[in-house]
């Protein structure tokens, strides 16, 4: 059985934690100087915690102010009623829609069409290849240094390579209460549509299904069509959507 909305949202906070986290009941505020907006965002957990939602809105929107970031919220299922109200009241736009896909884990094994290697996230041959291929520059390669340093489960980073014995695509697999959770997925774009990117996630998939995952989860833009069409031929199905909302410019 696929996991719960709840089950997945708990596990991709765990395999991507915020180097800031400040608890208002259960809305949870995330940041991590601003890379990702998944680790800088407000998660309310809890469809019933609506109390108070004007003035708990404004009061974590302050905290990104006062941090020097810009203030984001996170819908998905688990946002209650009245933290939606608060966000319509206060004019926050939508912006990036986007899917949570998930599948069970299969018996077989994904077939791996190019050569891959698995590392330690925190190894600069991973780390440092992956924000080459994403286009980081140090700052940003600093803070993801910093996220992957604070991860608490086990993890893995993978790298595809090119017939040349170049590294042409990369992945970061978690494994977060029994899920593996894929994040960082990325191709050289001089490489892209050759097969690289299915390779890393089999790869992938495959290691999360060794350490023990019984369902995996991926979430993507719900405007990445070759990343969905990907996902869905590797057995991922939608599970739910969620969008972001930013206070109004």
């Amino acid at each position: 059985m696929v996991p719960s909305a709840v089950d997945l949202e708990s596990a991709t906070l765990n395999a991507w934690p915020a180097l800031q986290v400040a608890h208002d009941r259960l809305w949870v505020w995330r940041a991590a100087k601003g890379y990702s907006k998944r680790a800088n965002s407000i998660h309310c957990l809890d469809p019933a915690d609506s109390a108070d939602a004007d003035a708990r809105l404004a009061r974590l929107a302050a905290l990104y102010k006062y941090n020097e970031l810009e203030p984001v919220f996170r819908v998905t299922p688990l946002t209650s009623a009245g933290a939606l109200a608060a966000l319509d009241r206060a004019g926050w736009e939508v912006f990036e829609p986007s899917k949570v896909l998930a599948m069970e884990t299969p018996e077989a094994q994904w077939d791996v069409q190019h050569h891959t290697r698995r590392f330690d996230p925190r190894d600069p041959d991973w780390f440092e290849t992956q924000g080459r291929m994403s286009g980081y520059n140090a700052h940003t390669l600093g803070i993801l240094k910093s996220i992957l340093d604070a991860v608490a489960c086990e993890n893995c980073g993978v790298l595809a390579y090119s017939e040349e014995g170049e590294p042409v695509a990369a992945a970061l697999a978690t494994v977060s209460n029994g899920i593996g959770v894929y994040l960082n997925v990325v191709a050289d774009p001089a490489y892209r549509g050759q097969g690289y990117g299915r390779a890393v996630m089999a790869a992938a998939l495959n290691w999360t299904k060794s350490a023990g995952a019984r369902s995996s989860v991926i979430q993507v833009l719900g405007n990445n069509a070759p990343a969905l069409s990907l996902y869905g031929s590797l057995g991922f199905a939608p599970a739910y959507d969620y969008h972001y909302r930013k206070p109004a410019a």
